[in-house]
């Protein structure tokens, strides 16, 4: 465990650092000029000389290297700068829209749990029959239908025509609902078919017709032996999947105008906000190591064979 820790702690580092320079580097060289949207020169009469002077004032006159440098050093001391749109330091913008982030988030990972677990499981258990064929035409076209487009639907239908829930903001348990949803469903058909496979295997499995000669309940073979069997390969995919799930984040949150971070980062785009964008960059990375690790340890309790492989490879 240990080593293992030690491991993607070094793997983390080097994997930060690359991150760091190359989205430096490629905002940078994007097109737009930060100091003109400061300055609103589409708005207000702006000499060269206020242009110039702002661009020597926020270092962009320094050669790459050296305002890389400058950042990365700032980096070190935990400062990631101040939001040129904002006005606010960057760790503080970040944070402040982070739980809207995380409840849209959860929001949307039960909404997948509460379809995908039981249509994969029932389609596994009745494999063949009216409910298999209907999670498998479920899965195909939600995985056809883009999560965007589920959402207008869902917004004209939930929030016009009925006016059930609110469509847009963020105002409580209600206004959580249909995001959810959308970004639920979306990505609840990968895990449908993943999950069906998965159990497939699973109850063909030896175990499965030692423990039913044993006289267990199919209830207690399928909760206790095959459905945990199952369950790393849909984990795995899901650790592999989070860099959809989170631009699925930042899709969902500019449709519903969901004040996360992910509508925060749009916005910071659109005003070519750098030290935003690079915070969130950092953020989205440290999360995505995270969550990464905790797959691969829960892998030690998942599946008691990597237990054995690895007493076996520290004798």
């Amino acid at each position: 465990m240990f080593r293992l820790l030690v491991r993607k702690f070094l793997e983390v580092f080097l994997f930060l650092l690359f991150i760091m320079f190359v989205s430096f580097l490629f905002i940078r060289l994007a097109p737009g000029d930060p100091v003109l949207t400061i300055l609103n020169v589409d708005e207000l009469s702006v000499s060269q000389e206020q242009v110039d002077d702002m661009r020597e004032e926020m270092g962009f006159n320094d050669p790459l290297p050296i305002q890389f440098g400058k950042w990365l050093l700032d980096f070190v001391r935990l400062d990631f700068g101040t939001s040129y749109s904002t006005g606010q330091p960057v760790m503080q913008t970040l944070l402040k829209a982070l739980p809207a982030t995380a409840e849209l988030t959860l929001g949307a990972l039960l909404v997948m749990l509460l379809v995908a677990v039981p249509l994969g499981s029932l389609s596994a258990v009745y494999r063949g029959r009216w409910i298999d064929t209907f999670s498998r035409m479920l899965s195909i076209v939600g995985a056809a239908v883009p999560s965007f487009w589920l959402g207008l639907i869902l917004i004209d239908l939930l929030g016009v025509r009925f006016g059930s829930l609110p469509t847009m903001g963020r105002g409580g348990f209600a206004s959580l609902i249909l995001p959810s949803l959308t970004l639920g469903l979306a990505i609840s058909s990968v895990y449908v078919r993943l999950l069906r496979s998965s159990l497939l295997d699973s109850l063909s499995q030896e175990f499965v017709r030692s423990a039913r000669a044993r006289g267990l309940s199919e209830g207690r073979i399928f909760w206790l032996h095959a459905l945990r069997h199952s369950l790393p390969p849909v984990i795995t995919v899901f650790g592999v999947s989070l860099g959809s799930l989170i631009g699925g984040v930042v899709v969902i949150e500019v449709l519903f105008a969901y004040p996360g971070i992910g509508k925060l980062v749009v916005d910071a785009i659109r005003q070519r906000d750098y030290p935003l964008i690079q915070g969130y960059i950092l953020i989205m990375a440290v999360v995505v190591f995270v969550v990464n690790t905790a797959v691969d340890l829960s892998y030690r309790y998942l599946n008691p064979e990597m237990k054995l492989k690895e007493k076996e490879a520290h004798r």
